[in-house]
């Protein structure tokens, strides 16, 4: 069984914004970083740019849905962090599921 963590500490985000590779859509910020450990790890970042809480919520509830779908194909080893744009809020999942393949495709980090 392989093991999908949250990444939680604040140093982990750190490193992986200083240290690690990013992308960028209009949707969805996607920073990249390879990791010595045999799970993927991922976090998402929500500010206070995009609105109300009702909105951020919103926000992280669709990125957590669309990398529901792809947390299988991607390789293990990889710290994730998905950051939510002004607009994340009012796209569909799938909008940003496809942003999120695109970003993790010329990464390399897809199955």
């Amino acid at each position: 069984m392989r093991e999908k963590t949250k990444i939680n500490k604040n140093r982990d985000y750190k490193k992986i914004y200083s240290r690690g590779k990013s992308m960028a859509s209009p949707v969805v910020v996607t920073y990249l970083l390879k990791s010595k450990l045999p799970a993927v790890r991922f976090g998402i970042t929500t500010s206070k740019k995009i609105g109300n809480a009702v909105k951020r919520n919103r926000a992280r509830r669709i990125i957590r849905a669309a990398f529901a779908e792809l947390k299988n194909k991607v390789k293990n080893g990889y710290d994730l962090i998905f950051v939510a744009r002004s607009k994340t809020c009012f796209v569909k999942t799938q909008d940003v599921l496809k942003d999120m393949k695109i970003h993790l495709e010329k990464f390399g980090a897809l199955k």
